[in-house]
């Protein structure tokens, strides 16, 4: 039973756990900076000190100019796969679903792909550009599939999860068609990007994009009880009162353009929104109110681990966000398969 002291208790220590984690990761990067040094940046941001202050020092301004940016984005993006994750999750009623399954994503990276094929936001200075670029992509992406597995005014999740394979397959030829026929410097940095990047944008637009994120997450935590009526059952939604074809259709459309707006910033970064909530519902259960905001957490804290690990271990050189998510989601998660198969025999 689900009880406000434990739900207090629950994500009162994620949150604590998250900001040791902050600032730890802070410390390290391609030159490492002490604690003081922390503290002190974030001091000066508190008191609203421009970053070009002679007050500051070169470690200080590092942390104010990119460090602290890049890993608010990387708890931002986190939270906002694992939070897309585990909804996919109760919607398909499947522990396998991931942010991806509907090739949303992909159709986010093939908008931005086009953008920057046709020289529209080359460098990431226009991320506006390229973030109106990677929703279009998703909406046009969530409406095909739609299209594609509605039938009769329904839409039967199998047909959902079908289109979306299938959608994602050519959407994935489509971005590497573009990239074959890209110059070798656009194209490999197009690859980099494709594979997972967290290079940050400015304050300005990085404001934006947490007041986006943020916003979402509450919309799908106020929805909570909803998800966990539904996964019971389709029937059984109804049987309870539960208009399950509009409160399905709002609920994806939220995911998708959650997963458009991350995609258009950070690139595909997989296995974040299939095994975190997989390994968090293992902990604490599986009702969705406390289950949504605790995956949102440690998905944020993994991701900002994940990207601290991509820059620092082949400093100053750095390895895509993406293939740390891969290497570590991925034996995690065959271990979950593994001990479920064992726990079956």
């Amino acid at each position: 039973m689900l009880t406000v002291h434990r739900w207090v208790a629950v994500i009162g220590g994620l949150m604590l756990a998250c900001i040791g984690v902050l600032v730890l990761c802070l410390q390290f990067g391609a030159t490492s900076v002490g604690l003081g040094s922390v503290a002190s940046a974030i001091m000066h941001m508190v008191r609203g000190d421009l970053a070009d202050s002679p007050s500051l020092e070169t470690s200080e301004i590092i942390m104010v100019q990119i460090r602290f940016p890049r890993v608010l984005m990387g708890f931002l993006v986190g939270a906002g796969l694992a939070s897309v994750g585990v909804t996919l999750q109760a919607l398909l009623r499947n522990p396998l679903a991931d942010p991806y399954v509907l090739g949303v994503s992909s159709g986010s990276a093939l908008g931005v792909s086009l953008a920057i094929l046709f020289g529209i936001g080359s460098t990431f200075m226009l991320l506006p550009v390229l973030q109106f670029f990677g929703f279009a992509g998703g909406l046009l992406a969530l409406l095909l599939i739609y299209r594609f597995a509605q039938s009769k005014g329904r839409l039967p999740i199998h047909s959902l999860l079908l289109a979306g394979v299938i959608l994602n397959a050519i959407l994935t030829a489509l971005i590497m068609f573009i990239t074959s026929i890209m110059e070798p410097n656009r194209s490999a940095g197009l690859m980099a990007w494709l594979m997972g990047s967290l290079t940050a944008p400015g304050y300005p637009a990085l404001g934006v994009f947490s007041i986006y994120v943020v916003v979402v997450l509450l919309v799908l935590m106020h929805k909570a009880q909803l998800l966990n009526v539904l996964t019971l059952g389709e029937e059984t939604a109804r049987s309870l009162g539960v208009e399950t074809e509009r409160v399905k259709k709002h609920l994806f459309a939220l995911t998708a353009l959650l997963t458009g707006a991350i995609v258009s910033v950070s690139g595909m970064i997989g296995f974040v929104g299939m095994v975190v909530p997989h390994a968090v519902r293992l902990l604490i259960g599986s009702d969705h109110r406390l289950l949504l905001p605790a995956s949102a957490l440690v998905g944020g804290m993994f991701l900002v681990l994940a990207d601290t690990v991509a820059r620092t271990v082949l400093a100053p050189a750095e390895i895509p966000v993406g293939i740390v998510t891969a290497l570590a989601g991925g034996p995690f998660f065959l271990y979950l398969l593994l001990w479920r198969k064992d726990r079956m025999f």
